[in-house]
């Protein structure tokens, strides 16, 4: 039966210390990941900065693949360095400017069953050009969102410190309902009814030129472009507090917006098609962008060597 080849994205792919070509960087369908989901990863930007690529916070990125792998009990035999060259590689390797990087570490073909701890773990590094990630206006003009049905997962389930394949069952269900809804995202409630996290970004509120955002304990990914906009915020004067946000709060905030690599900051103009503060991109909104956007593309002071030059 033939089957619809795979869409090229790059020419290597970094796989357990080598590159091989794209069409060897194949899973067999007995391996476990397939199966029981069992993978960590992380999404990287590298960016043009003046000509040259620029991976934004690679080795935070690579930690927490790290830290993700050893919350699931899987053994990376590369150090952190190691992975992060080996991302250094594989842009310079396929030849981009800028491109997205996915490390990803999953338990591969061995014994059949839920226990993975006998199946061998494969590393590998993907690179592609993704643009604007919820669409090419969507930074400009924001987005419709809305409150999914579906919660994150509760605490002491799966661990959402985790950046796990399998917890993006619950995104994509969060994913799905929005689009199939007529939204271009879905913001999910944790177990108790108060703010989580968008499928794939985290969410901040704004009211009243102060800025709040969930703390950890409520199964959010502890996100690195989150940890960047606090910092940025706080270089702007602008008061940053993590705290539990009410699903009413969200409706009469003055601006919203969600973050994550893939998003950037993305304004939320509406949610469940009430719109939020003037129904488009606010004035801190605005701020916060352009101060990440111009941290990340090497246009501002890199005043925490967050770049890695490639």
């Amino acid at each position: 039966m033939a089957t619809t080849p795979v869409k090229k994205l790059c020419d290597k792919v970094w796989r357990n210390g080598e590159f091989i070509p794209w069409e060897n960087a194949t899973v067999h369908v007995s391996a476990h990941v397939v199966h029981y989901g069992s993978a960590v990863f992380e999404g990287i930007r590298a960016y043009d900065c003046n000509g040259r690529p620029g991976i934004f916070r690679l080795r935070d990125h690579i930690r927490r693949l790290f830290d993700s792998a050893k919350i699931y009990r899987m053994d990376l035999k590369w150090t952190i360095e190691q992975v992060c060259n080996a991302c250094v590689e594989a842009v310079k390797v396929n030849n981009f400017k800028a491109c997205y990087l996915r490390p990803i570490a999953y338990r591969d073909a061995g014994p059949m069953g839920v226990n993975p701890l006998k199946n061998p773990v494969t590393l590998d590094i993907l690179t592609w050009d993704w643009g604007k990630y919820l669409g090419d206006d969507a930074l400009e003009k924001g987005v419709d969102m809305q409150i999914s049905t579906w919660s994150r997962n509760a605490p002491n389930t799966t661990p959402a410190m985790a950046k796990a394949a399998s917890n993006y069952g619950s995104g994509a269900l969060i994913k799905m309902e929005a689009l199939l809804a007529g939204y271009s995202e879905g913001i999910a409630l944790d177990v108790n009814g108060y703010l989580s996290e968008g499928s794939g970004e985290n969410i901040f509120v704004i009211r009243d030129g102060k800025l709040y955002t969930p703390g950890t304990s409520h199964s959010i990914l502890s996100g690195i472009t989150r940890d960047t906009i606090i910092r940025l915020a706080g270089e702007l004067g602008i008061p940053v507090i993590e705290t539990t946000l009410t699903r009413e709060q969200l409706y009469i905030a003055d601006e919203m917006f969600g973050v994550g690599t893939a998003a950037e900051v993305t304004p939320i103009k509406a949610l469940d098609r009430i719109p939020i503060g003037n129904g488009g991109r606010g004035p801190i909104t605005t701020r916060i962008q352009k101060a990440y956007l111009d941290l990340v593309q090497g246009k501002s002071e890199d005043k925490w060597g967050f770049i890695t030059k490639v």
